[in-house]
């Protein structure tokens, strides 16, 4: 699925679609060059093949991501998209879990005119 992203509050439910999927490198091209995100654990990953470790991880251990824009802030070339999360995902103990949250996330437009995330929080404020 190649599709141009000029609207910014596309991009959490592209990630959903793209990693219900298991589309990791789906999901990676909606990053722009340079993204960083911090991670549940509160790593900050800023390497793209650490990005794709951790969307591969969540993809191996059947994740199931479930967003719900709470609203999107647009100045210029920049977005900051709040969303609330659910992942349903099997720890490593095998139980089904299901941690949830609030993301504050950051999204650039490119010179392509293209909407990306530049930084991604998941654990939002916290």
């Amino acid at each position: 699925m190649d599709i141009r992203i000029t609207d910014p509050t596309r991009l959490p439910v592209l990630f959903e679609e793209r990693l219900n999927a298991g589309d990791v490198e789906g999901v990676l091209a909606l990053f722009a060059p340079g993204a960083s995100m911090r991670t549940v654990n509160g790593a900050v990953l800023t390497d793209r093949e650490a990005l794709r470790r951790e969307i591969g991880g969540t993809v191996a251990a059947g994740g199931r991501l479930a967003n719900v824009q709470r609203h999107t802030l647009v100045g210029a070339d920049t977005a900051l998209l709040v969303t609330d999360w659910t992942l349903e995902i099997d720890a490593p103990d095998g139980t089904r879990v299901s941690p949830s949250g609030t993301t504050a996330n950051v999204a650039r437009r490119g010179g392509d005119g293209e909407w990306r995330f530049a930084v991604l929080n998941p654990l939002g404020t916290s």
